[in-house]
């Protein structure tokens, strides 16, 4: 079976609404049960890619063979896009991108699955509470939090993970900057990030003549320059039903996923990894 690794890099906020209020927020991101990492079902990912094979006027009777139809599965299968590098806020600079040894793990395991391994440590780092690994020199804060440094950089072995989580990005300038950005933290402290430190965004109606505050609520979103990957499979490779999607993305590599598309939000820069 045929497998293709997509790269997607958050260009703009990106809501994958959960379907259901969570405490003060009032449309929370969709989160792993397990983990709380948000994620994107892979059935709004296919959703995404069957309105872009739409938009670019592909034909009918493929777009059924690939995407199916309500009494035939289609030959793509497209997984969960699951959460590499997230961006935090920080003193030091404008953000860091923040990852950790489980969501590495992941990304090895899904890379091996998809006969993609590359050349990956066996292990990802390890790295203790209260520390991370980084270019960075010294303490680090984070939000509200502060990190010492961890064990040597150059020992550390992330060198090599840069370069396969550079492989996935499809912008030069931010491959180019992802070696200084990037920081490795314990699984415990990242899931801390990603559970409360997304951004959280009012959104409000107003009457039309008074503009008083007719409904306010909040949602929660995924920052700009979020990493995410998504591995799609096909299920009969006489279909070519992983090419046809490919070639949705070569004059124009972006994709529109999630809620808010009116108002700007929900655009991924897509690179493919075969």
């Amino acid at each position: 079976m045929k497998h293709v690794v997509l790269g997607l890099l958050a260009e703009t906020f990106i809501h994958p609404g959960a379907g259901q209020t969570g405490g003060a927020i009032d449309l929370p991101v969709a989160r792993e049960a397990a983990t709380n990492y948000p994620f994107v079902a892979g059935s709004s990912l296919k959703g995404a890619l069957l309105d872009a094979a739409k938009l670019r006027n592909m034909d009918p009777i493929e777009e059924k063979h690939i995407f199916g139809e309500q009494d035939r599965a289609g030959s793509l299968l497209v997984s969960d896009a699951r959460l590499l590098l997230l961006p935090v806020r920080s003193l030091t600079s404008a953000y860091r991108w923040a990852t950790c040894p489980h969501l590495l793990e992941r990304l090895a395991r899904d890379l091996k699955r998809s006969a993609l391994e590359m050349g990956l440590p066996q292990r990802p780092p390890s790295i203790r509470e209260g520390r991370y690994l980084g270019k960075h020199n010294g303490q680090l804060f984070l939000e509200e939090r502060s990190f010492k440094s961890g064990e040597d950089y150059s020992i550390s072995g992330l060198e090599k993970w840069i370069e396969v989580i550079a492989t996935l990005m499809g912008d030069i300038a931010a491959r180019e900057r992802l070696e200084k950005q990037i920081v490795a933290l314990h699984d415990n402290d990242f899931g801390w990030f990603a559970s409360f430190g997304l951004p959280v965004q009012a959104r409000n109606v107003l009457e039309t003549d008074t503009k008083k505050s007719k409904n306010l609520w909040y949602e929660e979103s995924l920052p700009p320059d979020t990493l995410m990957y998504a591995v799609l499979a096909e299920r009969d490779s006489s279909a070519n039903a992983l090419d046809s999607v490919l070639e949705l993305f070569e004059k124009r590599p972006y994709l529109q996923v999630g809620g808010n598309e009116t108002i700007g939000q929900g655009w991924f820069n897509v690179i493919s990894k075969e």
